[in-house]
């Protein structure tokens, strides 16, 4: 009977708290820069291609109006080319949604780690059991919202930050 007391008691006492990461990886001064680094990476990306299409374009017009003038040897040789570029074109558009995936998981994954370190740590320096995500639940209680203990550990404004659903979110924190 004691046992069952005991076991009760403690059970009674466990503290479950929920954090939205997402919300909090939006406010964090690192996500802002790494939001603006892929900017920059997908600017780039898309000048080349942008490069590409120009090129392919320009000597598409000029097969389409000299191809009557080359021989049917330099037709061929130029036909191939517009080919080739054109799969160099498709070969790039999968190589720069790639290149752009690699990128953006290189930069948040430091920043996702911070935030889940900082939950941990005041998790247990709240005496925490378990913390859910946010993000995955249905109903819960207000009281057991951790984020702002955790923006405060980090130092972060909670109210300066940009909504979670907004453009600045991150597509998969």
């Amino acid at each position: 009977m004691i046992l069952m007391s005991v076991g009760t008691t403690s059970h009674a006492q466990t503290k479950i708290g929920y954090i939205s990461l997402q919300e909090l990886i939006v406010a964090m001064p690192e996500y802002k820069k790494a939001n603006d680094d892929m900017g920059e990476h997908q600017k780039a990306l898309q000048q080349q291609a942008a490069d590409y299409q120009s090129e392919f374009q320009r000597k598409d017009s000029i097969f389409g109006t000299d191809s009557l003038k080359w021989t049917p040897a330099m037709r061929d040789i130029k036909r191939k080319e517009l080919n080739e570029m054109y799969i160099k074109i498709m070969n790039f558009q999968q190589t720069a949604q790639q290149s752009m995936q690699k990128r953006e998981q290189e930069l948040l994954e430091p920043i996702q780690k911070k935030a889940v370190q900082t939950t941990q740590a005041v998790a247990k320096e709240n005496g925490y059991a378990y913390i859910l995500s946010k993000e995955q639940l249905i109903a819960f209680p207000t009281a057991d919202d951790i984020l702002p203990l955790v923006a405060k550990k980090l130092g972060l404004n909670l109210n300066a930050a940009p909504a979670a659903g907004g453009a600045a979110a991150p597509k998969r924190p």
